[in-house]
């Protein structure tokens, strides 16, 4: 390969990298706003923040945003620079322990809602004792917290490693860590355990609450909560089908690395597929939107109130300017 076509490789991909950082960048600040009104409209309106079926949603929000605000500039500094800057091991080492923390916790808290899912819609009255609440509810929400972090403290940070593997011309350095870099029995149980399990869990879940909700209304006729349930089920399905979207290819070709070829669609999963599960973070904020239509109207009636506003003080602004122009002509 003569130096002529070394630089149309590297042009190319430059070009590339600018297209991403810009999707990435609009993206990011859209969905940073959205977030910002969220966390706005719930501070307002408390009552939401005390319903237990939104604590998992509203906790997958809060690391959402932490995604959103800490972890995809990583990305954009990447794509802005062609390569990862600072060039250290250090560097990717925590860039990794942050990803694969917000990764892991997002995929147990989705597979822990839609295990609530059918608490709250079949046997809610269970709820109203407080060890029991606490038991169902309370702690495995803190467990898709708490449990991804000591693991990844261990994988990423405790783990023996010279750290000679990170590619640092590759988004998130490769996901070069030494207990994945050489195959080691924790690189397996983290693929399965961490990443495939919750997905099979949420899976196979939403596909019975299908079944049991459909069931218990062809029993009962019509059901008086059917409206109830019917927006638990919309909510459920619309997270779950996301990150079925973001998740799913790169798990796939995951799989196939591991089990299979390790070369299988490399450039593909390190180019596309990787940054695919981006888009669960960036429209996340929007389905809120629509699992609230009360927190749309408020956004929607606030972004008219500000513009009533404005319109008042320019024409306030427009009076005075004239008034000072007539006591001027006057003088």
């Amino acid at each position: 390969m003569n130096v002529s076509e070394l630089e149309t490789i590297g042009k190319s991909k430059f070009i590339f990298y600018r297209i991403k950082f810009t999707i990435l960048l609009l993206l990011q600040i859209s969905s940073i706003i959205v977030s910002i009104l969220i966390f706005i409209y719930f501070t307002k309106h408390r009552t939401h923040i005390r319903a237990a079926q939104n604590h998992g949603l509203l906790v997958l929000l809060i690391i959402n945003s932490l995604q959103l605000v800490f972890d995809i500039p990583l990305s954009l500094s990447f794509y802005i620079h062609g390569y990862v800057n600072p060039p250290v091991a250090s560097y990717c080492i925590w860039w990794t322990f942050f990803e694969y923390i917000i990764y892991a916790s997002s995929e147990y808290l989705l597979a822990i809602i839609s295990l609530q899912r059918h608490i709250f819609i079949f046997y809610q009255n269970i709820l109203r004792k407080c060890w029991i609440r606490q038991l169902l509810h309370h702690f495995p929400l803190l467990f898709c917290i708490i449990y991804p972090t000591i693991f990844y403290i261990y994988a990423i940070l405790l783990y023996p490693c010279d750290n000679t593997q990170w590619d640092f011309t590759s988004r998130v350095c490769g996901f070069a860590n030494c207990y994945l870099a050489y195959g080691s029995s924790l690189g397996s149980f983290d693929l399965v355990v961490n990443n495939s399990l919750p997905v099979f869990i949420d899976i196979i879940s939403n596909v019975v609450l299908i079944v049991r909700v459909f069931a218990q209304k062809r029993r009962m006729q019509q059901s008086t909560n059917w409206r109830h349930q019917q927006r638990m089920l919309i909510q459920l399905f619309s997270v779950s089908g996301l990150y079925l979207i973001g998740w799913g290819p790169f798990l796939t070709v995951y799989i196939i690395n591991v089990l299979i070829d390790p070369t299988f669609l490399n450039y593909i999963q390190q180019n596309y597929f990787g940054d695919l599960i981006y888009i669960i973070y960036f429209f996340l904020p929007w389905m809120w939107l629509g699992f609230f239509p009360e927190l749309t109207r408020w956004t929607i009636q606030g972004y008219r109130r500000l513009r009533r506003d404005n319109s008042v003080g320019v024409v306030q602004r427009q009076s005075v300017n004239r008034l000072k122009s007539n006591i001027s002509c006057k003088k």
